[in-house]
């Protein structure tokens, strides 16, 4: 029985011993199972971040491939910029330089004419010298023998000889001096004619005649609405941002622009046609654009000034004179561009005065300045002379260019023969024919009408138009019309005339009334 027992704990012994074998290797082979599996998800999941890795790598390698091309077409496009305008700084630069070794070149030859003309005069001065001397000499030897032969003292004689000479002479003086005088008349005339001829003859240039009305075209009459927006918002928008009236009628396909300032309706043309090809139009757009545009003109404005003084060698021009200059371009006066009439004026202008051999810096100067007061003539009171003349002493201008400002309109003496050439050069540009669009039809309808107005008053005796229009004076009758009524004739005429004609600029009325007594004695 004991033996039996002891068999079956030992057999339970070993049956536990061979199952916690089996257990311990079917553990054992679990975990390896297990061990296998966690490496392969491992390898895998190194797997899968290495490819994942490597994609990120490749995308930030083409970003930042990207980056630099972007970066490196804008350094590009700045070393372009930087470039083009060196290239234009270093063409302005060569321009000035070939301008200063011309004048250095002027003024060596000059020097040297001087230097010349000063050793001739020295050795002429010498020579003339020697021969007072010996002539001295000789007088003195003739007088003593005059003396002893005509038993009259040096004095005697010399009174006696003056007074038969000046009787002899008058006759022939007076006829001496009439035939000068002729002769410098007529040479006068037929000098200035040939100047005048071939200063136009040299300057050949083609004439430029603007509309002081724009017209913008439109794509299409939908447009028109579009301008004009919701309750009239945009329109509103536009005229208040520029300053101009933008009238839109039924012609197809078309708005006007009307004001006052030339500038203001330029800007407002860009700004509109800008607007019609950008599609946006709405107040906030507006209000960019014509900012925008603004600045552009501006600039503008003072290139074209600074390239007209270039243009002519001048320097010393205060830069508020230069921007003036510029903004003529934008100014026309019966049709004619302003700043091209002013380059005209100087051109013409310094060839007569090359040929007369008198200062034409001076009067390419004068000439390109001569109507700077039109730039502002619709803001300043006065004639576009006396502005020019006070802006041009407000900047500091030479004397002599401010009398050749105020004087080209005949109004005042000119002080130097180059005023008188800014006048003639004015005239002769204004004249040329198709140069201004006013017939002269409709220019002598313009004087009639003045004459006309002035004699409809009463006590008025006599009346004339002159100064191309821009004045005209009244003379009355003394007996009739008092200096009160004198004074209110003009003043009453002055605003009919404003009322009731069109014409540039100002015209000037001036009364006359002149009390004369004459008595003859017997």
């Amino acid at each position: 029985m004991l033996g039996s027992n002891i068999m079956f704990i030992i057999i339970g012994v070993v049956a536990g011993l061979i199952s916690g074998l089996v257990l311990f290797f079917v553990l054992h082979s679990k975990i390896k199972n297990e061990k296998i599996e966690i490496e392969k998800q491992r390898a895998k999941l190194i797997e899968e971040a290495q490819k994942e890795a490597e994609s990120i790598r490749k995308e930030a390698h083409v970003e930042a491939k990207d980056i630099v091309y972007q970066s490196k077409a804008e350094a590009e496009k700045e070393i372009r910029e930087r470039r083009s305008e060196l290239n234009h700084l270093d063409k302005r630069l060569r321009q000035k330089e070939e301008v200063l070794d011309k004048k250095y070149e002027q003024i060596e030859k000059r020097e040297q004419e001087l230097s010349k003309r000063e050793r001739e005069f020295t050795s002429r001065e010498r020579s003339i010298q020697e021969k007072e001397n010996t002539i001295n000499k000789l007088l003195k030897d003739q007088t003593e023998l005059l003396e002893k032969l005509s038993g009259l003292s040096s004095e005697e004689a010399k009174q006696e000889l003056l007074k038969k000479v000046e009787e002899e002479s008058k006759f022939e003086a007076a006829k001496l001096a009439k035939k000068i005088e002729d002769e410098a008349r007529e040479n006068a005339e037929k000098k200035a004619k040939e100047i005048i001829g071939f200063s136009i003859q040299r300057y050949a240039s083609d004439y430029v005649s603007d509309s002081t009305v724009t017209s913008v075209s439109l794509p299409n009459d939908e447009m028109k609405g579009r301008i004009i927006g919701r309750e009239g918002r945009n329109i509103r928008a536009l005229e208040a941002a520029t300053g101009v009236d933008l009238i839109v009628d039924d012609t197809p396909e078309t708005v006007t622009l009307s004001a006052f300032d030339p500038v203001r309706r330029e800007i407002a043309r860009i700004s509109l046609e800008r607007l019609i090809t950008d599609g946006r139009i709405h107040p906030t757009r507006i209000e960019e654009i014509v900012e925008k545009v603004k600045k552009e003109v501006e600039a503008h404005i003072r290139e074209e000034g600074e390239k007209a003084v270039f243009d002519f060698g001048l320097s010393g021009i205060h830069p508020e004179l230069v921007k003036l200059i510029g903004r003529l371009k934008y100014r026309t006066s019966y049709g004619q561009n302003v700043l091209q009439h002013s380059r005209e004026v100087a051109y013409l202008a310094g060839m007569m005065a090359g040929e007369l051999k008198v200062d034409v810096k001076l009067a390419k100067r004068a000439g390109i300045l001569h109507d700077i007061g039109k730039a502002v003539d619709h803001e300043i009171e006065g004639s576009h002379q006396e502005i020019g003349m006070n802006l041009a002493k407000k900047y500091g201008e030479n004397p002599k260019v401010i009398n050749a400002i105020l004087v080209h309109h005949g109004e005042g003496e000119p002080l130097t023969v180059e005023a008188a050439l800014i006048a003639a050069a004015d005239a002769l540009s204004a004249a040329r024919p198709g140069v201004r669009k006013e017939s002269i039809e409709n220019y002598l309808k313009r004087l009639e009408k003045l004459e006309q107005m002035a004699l409809s008053y009463k006590g008025v005796d006599k009346c004339y138009a002159i100064q191309a229009g821009r004045e005209i004076r009244i003379i009355v009758k003394p007996e009739d019309v008092t200096d009160e009524i004198s004074a209110m004739i003009s003043r009453e005429l002055a605003r009919k005339i404003e009322s009731e004609l069109t014409y540039p600029g100002q015209i000037k009325v001036t009364v006359i009334r002149e009390s004369r007594y004459v008595e003859y004695a017997k």
